[in-house]
């Protein structure tokens, strides 16, 4: 499977670590795949326990398809990159989910997560 074709997936999935327990915690996620940045909107916000706890512990481990990887998740705080993740994945979404996803767009929080550099 080659990066085209996992962009073009519903879901990936990441694994948070535990902030109390320390046991890994896996999501099913909508994504947009842009360069060497996988892009996340958190619908609860900074609420979810998955966000408190990339937070907390930042390396998180992501599936994108065949492709299983080690990364470094952030909460997106540029206004340039925020906007830009949110309109990657209202692009992508838009027109696979019959409802409104505006509101989802505006309020729901951007996190990054960087791919590893290829070696």
């Amino acid at each position: 499977m080659d990066d085209g074709e996992r962009a073009d997936l519903d879901y990936c999935y990441v694994t948070t670590t535990g902030r109390r327990s320390g046991n890994p915690h896996t999501i099913e996620i909508w994504f947009a795949l842009h360069g060497d940045v996988v892009y996340l909107l958190s619908g609860g916000g900074d609420a979810n326990d998955w966000v408190k706890n990339l937070r907390a512990h930042p390396t998180v481990g992501l599936r994108l398809g065949d492709r299983d990887l080690i990364c470094r998740a952030r909460l997106v705080e540029d206004p340039e990159e925020d906007e830009l993740a949110r309109r990657l994945l209202t692009e992508k979404y838009v027109p696979r989910y019959s409802d409104d996803l505006q509101e989802w767009r505006r309020t729901a929080l951007p996190v990054a997560i960087d791919l590893p550099g290829e070696s």
